[in-house]
């Protein structure tokens, strides 16, 4: 009867490690979403932003055409966009589009002064801090889950209940990595 008990308790303390185990990955795969959702939403307020944005500047910088054609044509993309790399990739170049219309700006002291471009910059601004924020805490957040299903014993368990590794927020171009270069000799 001793060995039997005994026994018994090794099987409880297996099942409830298990089930810690478990219970300890479903938490860090919903941190996981919940942190690519606050990701997405200020990308998708950034979006928002931006055809008022445009639609300030534009009055000022008639000659910068083809910027405002990309911006509209990565708006366009984002809703296609259904994977954290996709996202990533279009951000990378919408944060680089929008740095050059901000660069230029410079050149437009009426532009500058403009309230309503003002309120809209720092808007942006703000929106691109929090930007960075989130995809440093979705990156943090996929770095812990994934460390969770490398690691013994939870990876036993990972691979019993088929949960896979998520992507980190990263920039896919070298070109994101480098200050914005704008010439005005053209």
């Amino acid at each position: 009867m001793t060995i039997g008990l005994i026994i018994l308790a090794i099987i409880v303390v297996i099942v409830i490690a298990i089930i810690s185990m478990y219970n300890s990955l479903v938490k860090s795969r919903i941190k996981v979403d919940n942190a690519w959702s606050q990701i997405d939403v200020q990308l998708q307020r950034r979006f928002d932003l931006i055809p008022n944005f445009v639609e300030t500047v534009k009055g000022y910088m008639t000659h910068e055409k083809e910027t405002f054609e990309k911006i509209t044509s990565l708006r366009s993309s984002w809703s296609d966009a259904k994977t954290v790399s996709e996202k990533a990739s279009l951000d990378s170049e919408l944060s680089n589009t929008l740095k050059t219309i901000m660069a230029v700006s410079e050149n437009y002291p009426d532009l500058k002064a403009n309230q309503n471009f003002s309120e809209l910059s720092e808007e942006l601004r703000n929106t691109e801090n929090k930007i960075s924020f989130s995809r440093q805490f979705y990156n943090d957040t996929v770095t812990m889950y994934n460390t969770k299903l490398e690691v013994f014993p939870s990876n036993i368990i990972a691979g019993m209940f088929n949960f896979k590794p998520r992507d980190l927020f990263e920039t896919e171009n070298d070109e994101a990595r480098k200050n914005v270069k704008v010439d005005f000799s053209k």
